[in-house]
C-alpha cells in the first residue's frame, strides 16, 4: 500500500462534493435519519474519501469528508471516521473496480433486515428491476441479498462478508439485522442505481408479505 503524505486537496474536494451530493439526495428520500449512514468514494488505488463520524448526511460539505487508507486509518487529519469505515475499505480492497460504497438506513431496509434475519438472506426472483443490478440481464435470475447479524465488532462483521465472497457467491449488497444496507458500484452513479433498485425490491417484498398474511 502506497503511503500518502500529502493528499491532493483538489482531488479530495472533488470526492467530497460527489459524496455530499449523494447525501443530499438520499437524505431527502428519508434514507439517512438522524446522523446515521455513511458514504465513501475511492480516492486512488490505496485510499478512500469517507464521511466523518456523526455528521448529518443530508447536510454534508467538503469539511465533512476525510481521507483514509484501505485499512481504515485516517490520512492527513485528526478527524475520526465511522467505525463502519472498515466495511467500506473491505470492498475497495477486494474489488479494485469499485469506485463508491453507500450505507443507508431506510425504513424498508431496516424492517426487512429484521424479518429476514432468521433466514440469513432475501432471494429476489421474477422482478424486472433485478436487471438494474450490474451483471443481471433477466428477471429469470435469482438475486440474493444476505442479512448478516448486527455487531459492534466490525472485524467480525467484515469476516462474514469475506466468507460469503470467498465461497464464490455473487454479492452486490447486504443488509445488517436491525440496521441498514451496504451496496456499491463502479462509480457513484452505478452505486446509487443499485441502492435505489434494492430499496424498490425490498419495498415490494414487504408489500407482498403483508398482502399474503
Amino acid at each position: 500500500m502506497t503511503e500518502l503524505k500529502h493528499p491532493d486537496a483538489d482531488r479530495l474536494a472533488l470526492c467530497a462534493r460527489e459524496i455530499a451530493e449523494a447525501g443530499r439526495e438520499l437524505g431527502a428520500r428519508g434514507w439517512t435519519p438522524a446522523t446515521s449512514s455513511n458514504f465513501s468514494r475511492r480516492y486512488d488505488a490505496d485510499h478512500a474519501a469517507v464521511t466523518i463520524s456523526g455528521r448529518d448526511k443530508g447536510r454534508l460539505g467538503v469539511d465533512d469528508v476525510m481521507l483514509v487508507d484501505l485499512e481504515g486509518r485516517a490520512v492527513g487529519t485528526t478527524a475520526r471516521p465511522s467505525a463502519e469505515t472498515l466495511l467500506h475499505v473491505q470492498i475497495y480492497r477486494r474489488e479494485p473496480s469499485i469506485g463508491a460504497v453507500l450505507h443507508t438506513h431506510s425504513h424498508n431496509q431496516t424492517v426487512a433486515s429484521r424479518l429476514y434475519a432468521g433466514q440469513g438472506l432475501i432471494r429476489f426472483n421474477g422482478f424486472e428491476l433485478q436487471k438494474a443490478i450490474t451483471g443481471y440481464t433477466t428477471h429469470e435470475s435469482e438475486l440474493d441479498l444476505p442479512v448478516f447479524p448486527n455487531t459492534q465488532d466490525m472485524p467480525e462483521l467484515a469476516a462474514r462478508v469475506d466468507a460469503w465472497l470467498d465461497a464464490g457467491k455473487p454479492l452486490f449488497g447486504y443488509l445488517i439485522d436491525g440496521h441498514g444496507i451496504y451496496t456499491w458500484g463502479r462509480d457513484m452513479t452505478e452505486t446509487k442505481r443499485h441502492l435505489e433498485a434494492f430499496e424498490f425490491l425490498l419495498g415490494v417484498e414487504l408489500d407482498l408479505r403483508r398482502l399474503r398474511a
